[in-house]
């Protein structure tokens, strides 16, 4: 149940957090927003994904809560860049992932594992 929309009791009851602005609340509260450049959260990203994998580097049955929360650090700070850069970060996802549909078209790629220009 741990990371999951069922155990989610804000969910249950039909009312939501907004992450974005939670995140801005606490880099504010800080006075971190000084230290975020676009950069310097691409770096973080980069830090926090290796440490992602770390969790997996000698066994694939890595401890789930660890892994949730290398995942939220990850999370984070994309979302912390996708503001920096004033895009929305589920728009720029939607995106992406229709362009993903045309490269790797269902009836294609279903089932495979080839690069789209392999298809």
């Amino acid at each position: 149940m741990f990371g999951s929309r069922s155990g989610n009791l804000l969910w249950l009851y039909g009312l939501s957090v907004d992450v974005d602005s939670e995140l801005q609340a606490f880099v504010a509260e800080r006075e971190w927003d000084q230290f975020h450049s676009p950069a310097n959260l691409a770096k973080s990203i980069a830090i926090e994904a290796g440490e992602l994998l770390e969790r997996f580097q000698w066994n694939d049955d890595a401890d789930r809560e660890r892994v949730v929360e290398e995942l939220a650090d990850v999370l984070t700070y994309a979302r912390l860049l996708a503001m920096k850069l004033g895009v929305d970060a589920e728009q720029i996802v939607l995106d992406k992932l229709e362009l993903t549909r045309t490269k790797y078209p269902a009836e294609k790629a279903r089932g495979r594992s080839d690069r789209y220009d392999q298809l």
